[in-house]
């Protein structure tokens, strides 16, 4: 056994946060390392010290093992965290550890090999009398043999890559026309994705449950596992909101599927902390889907029921120490539930969004835990995975953990970028969720094809951002945050004057007028009105009426005009068009217009020589679906061009420059 003293975490995000966390508490110094493009990150910030490893792509940083083994040698780390992810489940990485006698807080290398190889592990499996799901692993990889198989096996099946996982090289097939294709197109992303075209097929088991046991093994051949975690809605393979323990589980199907998850780790000599996956059919089967020898993404819900440390115990597990812990020890306590926050555009196809965090604000509350990697400012780069935080609930039972998650959800913001918050919120109040019955396909079954689709805002729903948009200007600065009274809001006792504004929602504009009258904000466009009362203000939330109904948001108003909201339901924005742009960097006037925010340069109308006069449009900036003009703010020739329309700028990048006449 040896004391580990300082470690390394060779990863980045909400994970390398978390690690760091319990090693703080453990005493043990922690190393962070960090690419160009998490620079300044929260957990550079939070380490004991930080290393610098390359350029934003993963393959010229977090993917180099020399640049990791080096880091830790150059700052005297004993041992690596992998997180999830990244060299998470690499063998080589695992033996390089090794080979610079550094710790590898992790399985054997073995142990990784097998598991990390689907064909392999299966036939692991059905040898250590694992359930597995009937299929096709052997080593004939002809396209001829896996056609073979399948029609054999029996329609539907998965054709699947045998390395890697996420959902990459999958492919369901239900007609036997369709199967030439689906093993082209699997091989193809496989081959892309892991290196290896290698592929197993199996029987499609239709409308399962995604159902994992945590298992913990030490160096002493003590093996237990830690309960079940239910992880059945996903989209296109990945994991969306989990659970612990699973809705439907009975002492019994725990006491069978817990076995069978120790007998897999037992099989490959397992250390340390594993997830065994099984498909929970509706008759009650269960079959081997894979090993993630790793620590998950969803282990909060387990630490939240069992009470413990799971990073605690890698480490204890890594030191050589018994687990001390036995499979009668331990106790399941209550429910938790967790979604994942992704920067994506559910609207659009959970397309991945990028830009510039305007404002993260995290949920409190009686059983709410937040494992985030973000802070206001941070930038989500589109080099790494679109999950920028995890929100967990924890309650004596299933109904208020996930009551508590949805009011922790809505007081969740994330402007600046399109995140799935309001879809989380709405599939947790789905009936089918709501009854424990979500399956595999609640998505496409709650859904559709037409996915989760954005609400049609009318005046009455943006119209708390109308009235806040009007108090800030009539009132107080956009950097002010105070706590008012309905009869203070204003400082004149009259009801002001009407102001009517043109304001743009997407690609939408309209005008709305507004105006105080008796402590209220009476907003109206067209035909449509809103009484908005503001009952308070204090920094960037609200507590606002409209109509009858009361509630609490979130709001910002941005430096481009930009008013974003999030009520209880729902997330947006909206832009006041007649503020001109005012770019970043510029208020004193001067000539160098820099970028307002991360988005795509649509246009240039200008060039280098041109004169240009203040109020002219010089270019069009797309963020977040919107266009916004940049603006010239002083007459002058311009005499540099920075840019390039078509191409994804920073904040604070130039754009071009402006020699006033004055100084020409």
């Amino acid at each position: 056994m040896s004391n580990i003293s300082k470690i390394l975490i060779a990863n980045r995000g909400e994970i390398a946060c978390r690690v760091i966390r319990t090693a703080k508490s453990l005493g043990i110094k922690t190393v962070a390392v960090f690419s160009d493009a998490d620079a300044g990150a929260p957990h550079t910030q939070l380490a004991d010290e930080a290393v610098h490893i390359g350029p934003s792509p993963v393959g010229e940083s977090y993917l180099v093992i020399e640049k990791i083994i080096d880091a830790a040698k150059q700052t005297g780390a004993d041992a690596i965290h992998p997180g999830y992810g990244f060299l998470s489940e690499n063998a080589a990485f695992s033996q390089a550890c090794a080979k610079a006698n550094i710790i590898f807080i992790g399985p054997p290398e073995k142990a990784i090999e097998v598991m990390g190889d689907k064909a392999r592990s299966k036939r692991a499996m059905i040898e250590a009398g694992v359930p597995c799901v009937p299929g096709y692993q052997d080593e004939d990889q002809s396209d001829k043999m896996l056609i073979e198989a399948a029609k054999k096996i029996g329609l539907p099946v998965m054709v699947k890559a045998a390395a890697g996982g996420g959902g990459r090289g999958m492919r369901l097939v239900e007609k036997a026309k369709d199967l030439s294709s689906a093993i082209k197109l699997a091989r193809s992303e496989a081959e892309n994705a892991f290196g290896s075209g290698v592929l197993i097929i199996e029987k499609a088991i239709i409308q399962p449950r995604h159902v994992e046991v945590q298992v913990f093994a030490d160096a002493h051949g003590n093996v237990i596992h830690l309960g079940e975690r239910d992880c059945s809605v996903q989209r296109r393979h990945q994991k969306v909101i989990e659970e612990a323990p699973c809705p439907i589980m009975t002492e019994a199907l725990r006491e069978k599927m817990g076995k069978a998850a120790v007998e897999a780790a037992r099989a490959v000599d397992y250390r340390g902390a594993g997830t065994v996956e099984f498909l929970l059919g509706a008759d009650g089967e269960f079959y081997f889907l894979e090993m993630n020898t790793r620590l998950q993404v969803e282990h909060p819900v387990t630490e939240e029921i069992t009470g413990l440390d799971l990073v605690a115990l890698q480490i204890s597990a890594a030191e050589g120490k018994p687990l001390g812990l036995l499979q009668s020890d331990l106790s399941l306590t209550g429910h938790a539930i967790e979604v994942r926050l992704y920067a994506e555009d559910p609207a659009n196809d959970f397309l991945p969004s990028t830009g510039r965090a305007l404002l993260w604000a995290s949920p409190k509350g009686e059983g709410i835990r937040v494992d985030d990697g973000l802070v206001t400012g941070s930038e989500i780069s589109p080099f790494y995975d679109a999950m920028v935080a995890k929100i967990v609930a924890y309650g004596q039972d299933r109904e208020e953990a996930r009551m508590r998650l949805v009011a922790a959800l809505e007081q969740t913001a994330l402007f600046g970028l399109a995140s799935n918050r309001d879809f989380l919120i709405d599939a947790l109040q789905q009936p089918k969720f709501i009854s424990g019955e979500a399956t595999t396909a609640f998505i496409g079954e709650v859904y559709g094809d037409a996915g989760f689709e954005r609400l049609d805002l009318q005046i009455g729903e943006l119209s708390p951002a109308v009235a806040l948009d009007h108090l800030s200007r009539q009132s107080v600065s956009h950097s002010e945050a105070v706590s008012v009274h309905p009869e203070l809001l204003d400082w004149s006792s009259t009801n002001d004057l009407n102001t009517t504004t043109e304001y743009s929602f997407g690609s939408d504009r309209f005008t709305a007028a507004c105006h105080r009258e008796d402590g209220a904000y009476i907003v109206s466009s067209g035909e449509s009105s809103a009484r908005v009362l503001v009952h308070s203000k204090a920094a960037n939330t609200a507590r606002v009426s409209v109509g009858d109904t009361r509630f609490d948001l979130t709001y910002l108003i941005d430096g481009n005009d930009q008013i974003h909201v999030a009520s209880p339901t729902t997330t947006y924005t909206i832009r006041n068009l007649s503020q001109r742009l005012q770019p970043a960097g510029d208020e004193a006037g001067g000539g160098t217009v820099l970028a307002p925010m991360h988005g795509r340069l649509l246009d240039l109308m200008v060039s280098e020589g041109d004169r240009v006069s203040k109020g002219d449009q010089l270019g069009v900036l797309e963020a977040m679906k919107m266009q916004h003009e940049i603006i010239a703010t002083i007459d002058g020739t311009v005499s540099a061009v920075a840019a390039t329309v078509g191409e994804q700028i920073g904040a604070d990048e130039l754009i071009l420059e402006i020699t006033p006449d004055d100084e020409a």
